[in-house]
């Protein structure tokens, strides 16, 4: 673990903050799986950290500091019990034809994030793949079924590339408990078998294509050759409902049936999780011209197929944080 600063003086402690802020949104996500509750946890460690920098005494850096904080803000969320989900974690896939919209709350899901909110920049390629792979939703799922403190433990050793001894100061433990806490937490994360997906931040050649022709068969609702995309058990999930459905013939059922009212929708690219992301915009209702928000697509690609189609339905949420447009008139679709 490096540090980049030693203790500033108090009247530049703002400015430290920011510094350190998105990657500590990053670990808070990690932690706790939803983007706002990352971004409150990180203000809560911050309103923390200036209440108590006068018994700041400097014997660790500042930014150590500032992770014990959030752990123990994260922990303190943790206690509650509340574990982040995607639909796949909580039962069986359904089928298109007897398909049921069961919606679940809020606090039931797993939510995506910007990757500008928790990727810091850095020069070196492996670490910043590293950081995409470790944001995934398919890993973060993976975390939640962690102990609190073994989430902890993995993220700052694995992720973040702490040493044993610097987690075990954090955590008020001994290097041996987190050792054992890693030993548990690695053999629980193989037992969910992480489905891999391929980095795609720069995009390359081949991710590129598949992904302009997923967005000219989608548009086009073209939804045999949409289903050319997919691999052959691709999964399709809708939070807030806890339907989810797996293969071609399931997705491209719903798509021509009850997902019908996304015909000519238009899509708007961005990125969510370290994979590629649209927004999605149906044609509204009352036959006027334009676009509304519909869904946040989040897409995992493995082996050059689609192998998840994420649609995040709340885009009263999803859209503000993504800086996606509220609309899309006739201006934004002749771009």
């Amino acid at each position: 673990m490096s540090d980049l600063a030693t203790t500033p003086p108090e009247a530049d402690l703002d400015a430290a903050l920011v510094r350190y802020r998105v990657e500590l949104t990053g670990y808070c996500y990690r932690m706790l799986g939803s983007a706002f509750d990352a971004e409150d946890a990180v203000q809560d460690t911050y309103v923390r950290a200036w209440r108590s920098f006068e018994k700041f005494e400097g014997r660790s850096s500042l930014r150590s500091w500032l992770y014990r904080i959030a752990t123990n803000v994260c922990l303190d969320l943790l206690n509650a019990g509340n574990r982040r989900a995607r639909p796949m974690d909580l039962g069986a896939p359904q089928h298109q034809a007897s398909a049921v919209l069961n919606e679940r709350p809020e606090v039931t899901w797993l939510e995506p994030v910007p990757d500008g909110r928790v990727l810091p920049q850095t020069a070196d390629p492996a670490e910043m793949a590293l950081a995409k792979e470790s944001v995934r939703l398919a890993f973060v799922a993976a975390l939640q079924h962690l102990p609190a403190k073994q989430r902890a433990v993995l993220i700052l050793r694995e992720v973040l590339a702490w040493k044993a001894d610097e987690v075990a100061t954090l955590l008020d433990t001994t290097v041996a408990s987190v050792n054992s806490a890693l030993q548990r937490a690695r053999a629980t994360l193989a037992g969910q078998r992480v489905r891999d997906s391929d980095p795609a931040d720069p995009l390359d050649a081949d991710q590129a294509k598949l992904l302009e022709q997923y967005l000219s068969a989608f548009e086009a609702y073209d939804i045999t050759r949409l289903t050319t995309l997919l691999h052959e058990d691709a999964v399709l999930s809708m939070p807030p409902f806890d339907l989810w459905l797996q293969g071609h013939a399931d997705i491209a059922a719903w798509h021509l049936n009850q997902g019908i009212g996304c015909k000519g929708s238009r899509l708007v690219a961005t990125t969510a999780n370290g994979m590629p992301a649209f927004g999605q915009y149906r044609p509204r209702e009352d036959g006027a011209p334009g676009h509304v928000p519909w869904a946040l697509q989040v897409l995992e690609i493995s082996d050059g197929k689609i192998v998840g189609l994420n649609a995040f339905l709340d885009t009263d949420r999803w859209f503000p944080l993504f800086g996606l447009p509220e609309q899309l008139d006739e201006a934004h679709e002749a771009q």
